[in-house]
């Protein structure tokens, strides 16, 4: 490059009598070239009069109409053509028919870099890639590098692509066009003014034809500037570019940032974005490093510039790409990427910029990405470890230079790139606080760890999704007091817990202990967002964890190490006041506690501790976070590490991408068979006699053993006591309560809680590997090794320390052992690969399963099934319940060239061999926010169901969409609508929190607090309105609700979402119906070919095995104040059942007032654990009564009171003593 940084251009006199008005038109994926395309349009123009060169990048014509309308035109009316960067299946649906209408017409089309089909259509002079594309495709594999070659492949190809021209210059015939399609190549990958300019001119020089023959052979075509494969760019150097680190600028003593950068941005002059971030980095006193290589591979660019000697030469990587480390956005290879990467071990950020929308355009999106930006830009750089997803520039979209989009210097075309001031910095900040962190002694380090309290008084401050939270505190206090950091460790976990949750709590009437108090004056004072606060929840210090004067902080500080109590979301009788809503504000006292975190404790960095708190579910952008995002501007520059459940990567992608999260996983809980007790232990016995019995034994003999086993099988009520069994029917008998007793027996149930710093023993590790399935020894001896090690408080320690932390798949240890070893960053699974083809295949079996139950139960094929689908679920199956709705469907995936799902497409009728069943989907916000890919899929097999041409009684879709319309009208896309979910922006049906508040009168005000919040469709554009119309018409014709199991930990009676969803629904259904009920099931897939069973059945077996079975609850007890809470959940889920489906039968909750409430003992130790937890136990029980769903005698009735009434003045005396 010349020093002044210009780019020369090689020029010619103009062409006389040319004959002008050569058209040439550039079709591709983005806007980056376009500005060096127009500078070269003028150097063009003064050699060929009355060129006329368009590019046309599919950012902008993917949506806007009229862009794509200008597109097309100029295609078909182009003389050359240039296609490059078209690998997705939207832009190339879009363009392709054109593309292949022009190929013939025109005097040449060069495709390059894109889908085969685009590939394909090259054609220039005798070189046919349609026709010869075999040896011709062969070079450009070669060309792409495979994916292990290693950190020179890039380079590599590089290379082999200059060596091609000058190989086949002397061979004469195609073989000379095959050269220019080469020379093409390699100015468009050095994509500078003057390569771009003598691309065109290449291809006029070679190819103009017609009228335009006179400019054949007339110009002056220089080859190809090279550029360096490998090196560094600053916008204050000479040049722009350099091999060499020390002419880059050296002044900044607050650490090294190695940035990754893409070469193409910067060859084609257009690297405004890059130049804002390096310059907010600098401001910060930070030296920057800005990388490039060549190709898709960046590791060239790590192991030359940012590694010496083979240790780390930077305090952090920033990707600035967009992509991934290895591959960019046409594939990724993250095992490579991870290995490079644990061996630089520093803290990798994966930001992003626009390069589907413009800033305008994505500040108006609430979405904020585009479902393909969320999934190449965020999902697939996971894949690699990366942290902090964040947009930090794009282009303005501003036809005028502005100052509001970073285009503040007014230069620049609007198709430019750059960088978004208050992003660009809030990313500095970020990467300096992670510098600092990583530079900052152990000694002097300040942790807040925050715990979590949902719903607030429910006894639940400090629990977690399986983890036994403050054992684990305590062993990870000890193991930083070992590592050297200024912690004060509790003698013991009893007594860390009295220290944040009793300590000062009863002097000031609070929850926890008071660590520190904000006055209001202070708090108006210093709180940036005061007005969007107090517009929601009045004037500080509002009513949320205040006195009136004062906010209140919770938590207790040991040493350097503060262990703080997240504020409720909103207050006791309204604790979801918030609702996760779009334009609502978190309380003042929420927001004052991470202000608190990060400006008066000081913290380097918080710890979250468990699944799950609601940082990360506060109102916002689904991901491309901005300033108005809450949880963007909770978390501040604050690094954020995350302990979370390895069985549970969507809920964790969520915190990850909204509240730049590190993951750290832990281990669920280990698994056990659940075994019989007290009376079906008995009832086994007397089974076992009978199989045993003389087949010519004395009939009274065997008549007495009959009435024995029928009197034991009522007393655990799994048969009724009268009439008796006629004698007919023993043996019948008999069989199905071997099985029923063999299917509770052997039923998997998590045993307790995980706990940080303790691992399995040797019973329990023999007992997971079993249930996962292991029986290779080698395999089972690795896994053996990994269970029988800590590695949780390692990762923890190394996160802290600034260290890399190494990228893992989330899932159910025992559906895939990939999760271990645990302490690893999650990602979900590759988006692009949603569903797997295992899981089409499997989901066309569990589908076909639910059918075959329904008709079991005596019902013939159902017209319409709704089905829940959440983000958990299909992470961890590779999308299985999406295959189950596309197979109920009668439809499938549909791929692209690259083997990425794009879309649907229906299985003929021939093959499904039954009707298309109508599917309503009902999505969790969560697959909404993760999966926007799927949920369009899902929206396209709908369609084209309701489009089909076939009869309405073999397509149930059709038919309905029909009747729709006839009632209705509108048009066929509105009455084909079938995914639903909530607004954007918003979580959950609100149904569970209802419940728990007890701020509901009748089943149907759950209903339509149900339909009102999911009631949002979903097209095929992916943007939810709402449709209350198709809604109703739709679930009046629900004949089926269902909903998958896939977790061993989480069961229905588990967690509350399962009602609020899978409940939720089948109320609002049986509201639409008229009051009459569909059959509700639930798919059991955590074991097996897995089980369909109504929730009826599921609930029983999960009372049988968890909470009536001491196995489970003295597990749970055994982890004390956590493990009631846990009880206390399963109580208040199964009330939820009763409420929504009403299938909870009666002597459930008998079984349970008399295990826990009415049996003295028990009573008092769970008020001694968890006095609180133990009141909502009592109650729950007695609501459960007093809306009929079961129906004691007075005598049991009157104890419960009773024991509720001790549990109060327990809980009352024990705060009047903690305040004495």
């Amino acid at each position: 490059m010349p020093a002044d940084g210009s780019i020369p251009v090689a020029r010619s006199s103009p062409v006389q009598g040319s004959g002008g008005g050569m058209r040439v038109v550039v079709v591709t994926m983005d806007s980056h070239l376009a500005s060096a395309m127009v500078h070269a349009r003028g150097d063009l123009r003064r050699e060929i009069p009355g060129l006329d060169l368009n590019v046309h990048a599919a950012d902008e014509w993917a949506s806007d109409d009229g862009a794509l309308a200008e597109c097309l035109a100029d295609i078909a009316r182009a003389d050359i053509v240039v296609a490059s960067m078209l690998f997705l299946e939207d832009h190339i649906k879009a363009v392709l028919p054109a593309l292949a209408a022009r190929r013939d017409h025109c005097q040449a089309m060069v495709c390059m870099l894109s889908a085969g089909e685009v590939m394909k259509l090259t054609r220039i002079g005798r070189f046919d890639m349609g026709a010869e594309a075999t040896g011709i495709m062969g070079l450009l594999k070669k060309l792409r590098g495979a994916k292990k070659e290693g950190g020179s492949s890039g380079q590599k190809q590089m290379k082999m692509l200059r060596e091609l021209p000058k190989l086949l210059r002397f061979i004469p015939g195609t073989a000379q066009d095959v050269r220019a399609y080469f020379l093409a190549l390699q100015y468009w990958l050095a994509g500078s003014r003057a390569n771009l300019a003598n691309m065109v001119r290449l291809l006029v020089n070679r190819y103009a034809a017609g009228p335009h023959k006179a400019l054949a052979g007339t110009l002056k075509v220089a080859p190809p500037e090279h550029y360096p494969d490998v090196g560094l760019y600053h916008p204050r150097l000479p040049g722009r570019v350099t091999e060499r680190l020390d002419q880059l600028p050296q002044a900044g003593r607050a650490g090294t940032v190695g940035l990754l950068i893409m070469r193409s941005y910067v060859l084609a002059g257009n690297a405004a974005h890059y130049d804002g971030v390096i310059a907010a980095l600098e401001a910060r006193g930070l030296r920057v490093v800005p990388a490039f290589a060549s190709g898709l591979d960046n590791r060239p660019a790590v192991e030359r510039f940012f590694m010496k000697d083979g240790v780390p030469a930077v305090d952090a990587v920033v990707s600035l790409t967009g992509f991934s480390l290895v591959g960019g956005p046409a594939y990724n290879d993250a095992h490579a990427a991870e290995e490079l990467l644990a061996k630089l071990d520093v803290p990798y950020v994966s930001a992003h910029p626009l390069e589907f929308q413009t800033m305008r355009q994505w500040q108006a999106d609430p979405r904020g990405l585009l479902p393909v930006e969320a999934t190449m830009m965020v999902a697939i750089p996971e894949l690699d470890g990366g942290i902090w997803p964040m947009t930090y520039g794009g282009r303005c979209g501003c036809e005028v230079p502005c100052g509001n989009c970073g285009d503040a210097d007014g230069a620049g075309s609007a198709r430019d790139m750059r960088a978004h001031p208050e992003r660009a910095g809030r990313l500095a900040e970020r990467v300096a606080r992670l510098v600092a962190l990583r530079r900052s002694e152990r000694r002097d380090r300040k942790v807040a760890m925050v715990l979590f309290s949902f719903p607030p008084n429910a006894g639940n401050i400090g629990t977690a999704a399986y983890l036994g939270v403050f054992q684990s505190l305590h062993n990870t206090l000890r193991a930083m007091e070992a590592a050297g950091y200024g912690v004060e460790v509790p003698e013991s976990v009893d007594a860390l817990r009295d220290r944040v949750l009793q300590g000062n709590a009863a002097q000031f009437g609070s929850i926890a202990n008071i660590a520190a108090r904000i006055g209001a004056d202070d708090h108006v004072r210093r709180e940036p967002y005061l007005a969007d606060i107090e517009r929601q929840w009045g004037p500080a210090p509002g009513r949320a964890q205040s006195d009136g004067a004062t906010i209140h902080v919770l938590g207790a500080q040991f040493g350097n190490v503060f262990i703080g109590i997240q504020p409720g979301f909103g207050w006791e009788g309204d604790p979801m006041r918030l609702l996760f809503e779009r334009g609502f504000a978190p309380t003042h006292a929420f927001s004052a506690f991470y202000r608190w975190i990060r400006e008066d404790f000081g913290a380097h960095a918080v710890l979250h501790f468990g699944t799950h708190g609601a940082l990360e579910f506060m109102p916002g952008k689904q991901a491309g976070l901005s300033a108005e995002c809450w949880p963007d501007r909770l978390i501040g520059d604050l690094p954020n590490f995350y302990l979370y459940a390895s069985n549970n990567p969507s809920e964790g992608m969520l915190a990850k991408r909204r509240a730049g999260a590190a993951l750290i996983s832990y281990l669920t809980p280990p698994v056990a068979n659940a075994g019989l007790y007290r009376g079906l232990l008995d009832l086994k016995a007397s089974l076992d006699r009978w199989r045993g019995l003389d087949p010519e034994c004395d009939p009274a003999v065997r008549q007495s053993l009959a009435e024995l086993v029928q009197a034991q099988a009522s007393a655990v009520d799994l048969a009724a006591a009268e009439p008796a069994w006629p004698a007919e029917e023993w043996q019948g008998r008999v069989v199905r309560m071997t099985e029923a007793l063999l299917e509770l027996e052997y039923t998997l149930i998590p045993h307790g809680l995980h706990v940080i710093g303790e691992v399995l023993n040797r019973q329990q590790r023999a007992e997971t590997l079993d249930a996962a399935g292991v029986t290779d020894a080698a395999e089972r001896a690795r896994l053996e090794a990994l269970l029988a090690t800590d590695p949780e408080l390692p990762a923890i320690l190394h996160a802290l320390d600034g260290g890399y932390i190494r990228p893992a798949p989330g899932g159910d240890l025992l559906r895939t052992t990939a999760v271990l070893p645990t302490g690893r960053n999650l990602h979900g699974f590759d988006p692009f690969k949603i569903p797997s083809a295992f899981a089409v295949r499997d989901g066309a079996r569990q589908a076909e399963r639910l059918l075959a139950r329904h008709a079991e139960d005596g019902n013939g094929l159902p017209e319409t099934v709704a089905i829940v689908l959440w983000g958990t679920d299909n992470l961890k199956t590779e999308g299985g319940p999406i295959a189950q709705a596309l197979w109920l469907m009668g439809a499938e995936p549909r791929h692209d060239s690259y083997g990425r799902v794009s879309g649907a497409k229906l299985v003929p009728l021939a093959t499904l061999g039954r009707p298309r069943v109508d599917v309503m989907v009902t999505l969790s916000g969560i697959f909404r926010d993760l999966l926007p890919l799927q949920t369009k899929l899902l929206a396209e097999a709908a369609l084209l169901c309701a489009e089909a041409e076939e009869p309405p009684e073999m397509n149930f879709v059709r038919k309905h969409a029909l009747a729709y319309q006839a009632q209705h009208g509108g048009d066929i896309a509105q009455a084909a609508l079938r995914v639903f979910g909530n607004a954007e922006g918003t979580y959950g049906a609100n149904v569970n929190a209802m419940l728990d508040a007890g701020v509901w009168t009748d089943e149907d005000e759950l209903a339509e607090t149900y339909v009102r919040r999911k009631g949002y469709a979903y097209g095929v554009d992916g943007k939810p309105a709402r449709q209350d119309k198709v809604l109703t018409h739709l679930l009046g014709s629900v004949d089926v609700t269902y909903q998958n199991l896939d977790s061993v930990e989480v069961g229905l009676t588990s967690i509350d979402q399962y009602f609020d969803t899978l409940g939720g629904i089948s109320r609002a259904v049986r509201r639409a119906r008229g009051g009459a009920e569909a059959a509700v099931y639930v798919g059991d897939q955590t074991r097996g070919e897995g089980t369909v069973r109504t929730v009826a059945e599921q609930v029983a077996l999960e009372t049988r095995t968890r909470a009536l079975n001491p196995k489970w609850f003295e597990a749970l007890l055994s982890h004390g104040y956590e493990g009631v809470r846990q009880i206390e959940a399963q109580v208040t889920n199964t009330v939820g059942w009763s409420a929504t489906t009403g299938q909870v039968a009666p002597w459930i909750y008998q079984q349970l007032a008399q295990t826990y409430m009415l049996d003295p003992e028990m009573r008092a130790r769970l008020a001694k654990l968890n006095p609180t937890a133990s009141v909502r136990i009592a109650n729950r029980l007695i609501e459960a009564h007093e809306r009929n769903y079961w129906q004691p005698t007075e005598d049991t009735i009157e104890a419960l009171r009773r024991a509720g009434e001790e549990l109060e003045d327990r809980l009352e005396g024990l705060n009047v003593e903690m305040a004495a």
